[in-house]
């Protein structure tokens, strides 16, 4: 028997309506359908995954996240700006942990975080 081994992880957001929720990730993101039930769904994008669970309380994806590095994240938020996802104000910022990210935030109020490591990034 070999060892185990992990082999991807994949953040599962809660979700009010799975259908809007689908649309908002297809229409103005980019994703592509994967998984599509009434009550668990998931999108994809680049082998990157987000699945999602239909919730009935507002307050959970208010309360929740996942993060995506990504490469080329400021050619990432112009084209969110250009779809009407993001403003101006939401352009992506260098972070004291090494990374230029933003976020985005869906129909549910789920935040979803894009990021890229800064190259040559050293903790001061």
């Amino acid at each position: 028997m070999s060892d185990p081994r992990l082999l991807l992880a994949i953040p599962v957001l809660p979700a009010l309506s799975i259908e809007e929720t689908l649309a908002f990730y297809e229409g103005r993101l980019g994703f592509r359908r994967y998984i599509d039930s009434t009550e668990y769904a998931g999108v994809e994008l680049d082998g990157q995954q987000i699945h999602f669970w239909l919730c009935h309380d507002a307050n959970v994806p208010e309360n929740s996240s996942c993060r995506i590095n990504v490469a080329g994240v400021d050619a990432l938020y112009g084209r969110f700006l250009a779809a009407g996802v993001v403003g101006e104000d939401d352009a992506p910022e260098e972070k004291p942990w090494g990374f230029r990210e933003f976020a985005v935030k869906d129909p549910s109020g789920n935040l979803v975080w894009f990021a890229e490591e800064i190259p040559g990034w050293v903790e001061e």
